[in-house]
């Protein structure tokens, strides 16, 4: 004890100290281990028509009339949403199950869709849709930022089933595949190749 107060003493056994210290908390902040302990389940409902906004900024469905393909007066036989492709995720750096599917909407958007998804929770996860070829093991553990991809947001949790809206100007029949994407560390949690419904 004495030799640790002697060292705690001197200029050069402080700045070790705060080194560590510092060191410490950028490895917490930065590997975020908590989160392999805690769970976010996120259940949605898979949406008829993406959002839009209304009068002072209020969301409501765009239907039929509000997409502007049917007159008032005309009788509407929506179609519903349509399953356009659709895979079951693998594991890749965690242990990763689900299904995905590219959704067409009521009013032509499109929607990726995860159902049943069970992974673990981390730092800085993303949902991407790519062209990247879906590889079993540690193959494709990096593969999702080779080639074309989008982001379609941070994952909603880590449980359950969620939506991500895919942009207007993205043709998603130009992508194959979904990956969980650890933007942190550059690597795919899981993922799935799309297959046509």
């Amino acid at each position: 004890m004495a030799r640790v107060r002697e060292l705690l003493g001197r200029p050069l056994g402080i700045g070790a100290l705060l080194v560590t210290v510092a060191a410490a908390g950028f490895g917490l902040y930065w590997f975020q281990p908590w989160k392999l302990w805690q769970d976010q389940t996120v259940e949605e409902a898979l949406p008829t028509a993406r959002a839009t906004p209304g009068p002072a900024g209020e969301q409501q469905a765009a239907g039929p009339e509000t997409a502007g393909s049917e007159p008032s007066g005309a009788p509407s036989s929506p179609a519903g949403p349509r399953t356009l492709a659709r895979g079951e995720l693998i594991s890749h750096e965690h242990a990763t199950s689900g299904t995905v599917k590219l959704v067409r909407l009521d009013d032509g958007s499109h929607v990726v869709r995860l159902e049943n998804l069970d992974t673990s929770n981390g730092p800085d996860l993303r949902v991407w849709l790519t062209d990247a070829p879906v590889k079993e093991g540690q193959a494709g553990w990096h593969v999702f930022d080779d080639g074309e991809y989008v982001s379609l947001g941070k994952l909603k949790g880590n449980k359950g089933s969620q939506n991500y809206a895919v942009p207007d100007d993205v043709d998603p029949s130009r992508f194959t595949s979904v990956s969980i994407w650890c933007d942190r560390f550059d690597v795919s949690f899981g993922a799935a190749e799309l297959g046509r419904a």
